[in-house]
């Protein structure tokens, strides 16, 4: 929220783009990944007016600046604000946004618009970016005069900035959080002001009311007492914790009651992953004993998750046996999925604040023999990865950085595919907001430039990007902007030569036919599956090259008998790394379940 100021007559000429940077630069914003074009040049003349409040980074690629501007909102309290120009500027922005709403993560993005006069005229360069975005954002702005030919129409227009960026801002980080779009005509950007204006108006949003509420005491106590009469009892964590800043209560409670802990992909680090109370993850690529123990539990503590089919697989044969306690910050989260015995809407945090607050050692339930089975599981049903000899298996290549990066408190950026989840699986984070993932959408080319985000605001941190060849493709551009802007991201590149999932359910249930997931020459025998399983001394394309090629410091590891060194190596480089770690492609992340399936079904050699 911006604090109050009291309007102030301007001594020099300001436009329409220099009061929305200076809007932007009132909410916080340290930061913009901006790419220019004829539709936006205004609005960087006024940021580069301004570069001594906001830094301005040069993305090579719109979307790469919208996954950059979430690396800043997944690891801050500030907002990620993001720009682009019309047409292709602002479609190349809309994966980007699409992905920041299904993980509820807070973003402004602002694109400049053809002016307002041929809006509709398809003039060049024009998309009619608000229409596009209307089901991916949480709310938008198309910034235009009632009358565009009028003095005073534009004056009032031009005044409406500043609150206009205030609610963008407000609606962005409130409530379930999510993306927030302003489309910004370029007439209104270029036309100055006259006379005074307030930078703190108040905001008119008649339909929006995200105030935390209070939890009924009768809510609490209906909790506590199905706590107490539970036998076993598991806490189903998701990232609505990370998001409310539960993190700290969460544990609190975990410890008073002693209930295991598991977390979906977005809830890893709400609880610490090495801790004994930990299940770990659960769902498609899940821990089998977290897995288990939801299948048996007759009471789940579901803290802002929303059921996604990724968990839950069968819907219907999903913790069946269960009384569900769901508390979720979204009204339409409640029932829509699995229907809650006892529904409650709040804010995670104000829930766990009340339920700490009531409960006591004598709430706290007797599941000894609970705890029991679910060791049992464990032990029998460890997470493990084979023997490859002086080959590199993802796993270990993922379990040593974690050994070697645990105590620099890392960020851990991750593209889409196995070695997502492997990362999920094998890197476990003791802290919230260290790892940031394209979750619900699944989105190829997140990790390198989520990271760059996270290294811009985060200059002194660890910054790592767990990625894959098919993944860092998608955008690897960013590596011109990590050499350029002096962001050094270090990059983890475990390079199968293929679409390693997709190649995973082709083994699973395609007879291991190859469908255009071996990224190679066509003409190697791989193309169609039929290689004797020997990856190339020539891999393609060679990651090393082209890193060198933007500047980045680089190298190439084959053998587990270098890669400790080469670790060593990379976590201390002063400045950006690209680490191509080949690995063999035959490995499959387990235990899974398949798609509709359920814990009955689940593979684990």
């Amino acid at each position: 929220m911006a604090t109050a100021s009291e309007p102030q007559s301007q001594t020099t000429v300001l436009n329409g783009a220099d009061i929305l940077v200076e809007s932007l630069a009132r909410q916080g914003v340290s930061h913009v990944f901006a790419y220019p074009g004829g539709a936006s040049m205004p609005l960087h003349q006024a940021l580069r007016r301004s570069r001594e409040k906001i830094r301005t980074i040069l993305p090579r690629h719109e979307q790469g600046g919208g996954f950059a501007a979430q690396g800043v909102s997944r690891t801050s309290d500030e907002v990620g604000v993001c720009t682009a120009t019309s047409g292709p500027g602002a479609t190349n922005l809309v994966t980007a946004i699409a992905d920041a709403k299904l993980d509820s993560i807070p973003m402004v993005a602002i694109t400049g618009q053809v002016p307002q006069q041929v809006i509709g005229s398809d003039a060049f360069q024009e998309t009619p970016i608000v229409s596009v975005c209307q089901q991916i954002t949480k709310h938008h702005y198309l910034i235009t005069a009632d009358d565009p030919a009028s003095h005073d129409s534009i004056q009032e227009t031009l005044r409406s900035i500043p609150r206009i960026v205030k609610e963008a801002f407000f609606v962005a980080k409130t409530g379930r959080p999510g993306p927030v779009l302003i489309d910004f005509p370029k007439n209104i950007q270029l036309s100055t002001l006259e006379g005074e204006i307030d930078y703190d108006p108040p905001m008119h949003l008649p339909g929006y009311h995200p105030e935390l509420r209070v939890v009924a005491p009768e809510q609490i106590r209906q909790v506590i007492a199905a706590i107490r009469r539970s036998k076993r009892p598991i806490l189903y964590v998701g990232g609505g914790v990370v998001n409310s800043g539960a993190s700290e209560e969460l544990i609190k409670f975990a410890r008073a009651s002693n209930i295991p802990v598991t977390t979906t992909v977005m809830g890893l680090g709400a609880f610490p992953g090495d801790d004994p109370q930990s299940l770990h993850m659960l769902g498609m690529h899940g821990t089998v004993y977290a897995n288990y123990a939801i299948n048996e539990a007759d009471l789940l503590l579901a803290l802002g998750v929303r059921f996604d089919d990724r968990v839950t697989g069968k819907l219907e044969e999903f913790a069946r046996h269960g009384k569900i306690v769901h508390v979720d910050i979204d009204p339409s989260e409640l029932h829509k999925n699995k229907e809650a015995h006892i529904p409650i809407i709040a804010d995670v945090k104000v829930f766990l604040d009340q339920l700490n607050a009531e409960f006591s050692k004598e709430d706290a339930p007797e599941i000894s023999e609970w705890w029991d089975q679910v060791n049992e599981w464990r032990e029998r049903y460890p997470l493990k990865y084979g023997d490859a000899g002086d080959a590199i298996l993802p796993q270990y290549a993922i379990e040593e950085l974690w050994r070697q990066t645990k105590e620099r408190d890392p960020y851990v950026a991750v593209g889409v595919g196995q070695h997502q989840m492997f990362a999920a699986q094998w890197f476990k984070f003791s802290k919230p907001r260290r790892w940031l993932s394209s979750s619900g959408l699944g989105t190829m080319g997140f990790g390198l430039p989520a990271a760059m985000g996270v290294q811009a605001v985060h200059k002194d941190s660890l910054v790592i990007d767990i990625d894959g060849d098919g993944s860092i493709l998608m955008n690897i551009q960013e590596l011109a902007t990590l050499n350029c802007e002096k962001l050094p991201v270090k990059i983890l590149l475990l390079n199968n030569q293929h679409l390693g999932m997709v190649v995973q359910w082709e083994d699973r249930f395609m007879e291991g036919k190859r469908a255009h997931t071996y990224l190679g020459p066509v003409d190697h025998p791989e193309w169609l599956g039929e290689g004797d399983g020997q990856f190339y001394e020539e891999t393609y394309p060679d990651f090393v090259k082209i890193a060198q090629g933007f500047g980045i410091k680089a190298r190439h590891v084959r053998r587990k008998s270098e890669y400790i060194d080469a670790i060593n190596e990379m976590i201390n480089h002063d400045g950006p790394y690209l680490l191509d770690v080949i690995c063999p492609y035959q490995e499959h992340v387990l235990p899974m379940i398949p798609g509709g399936a359920t814990v009955r079904d689940i593979i684990i050699e």
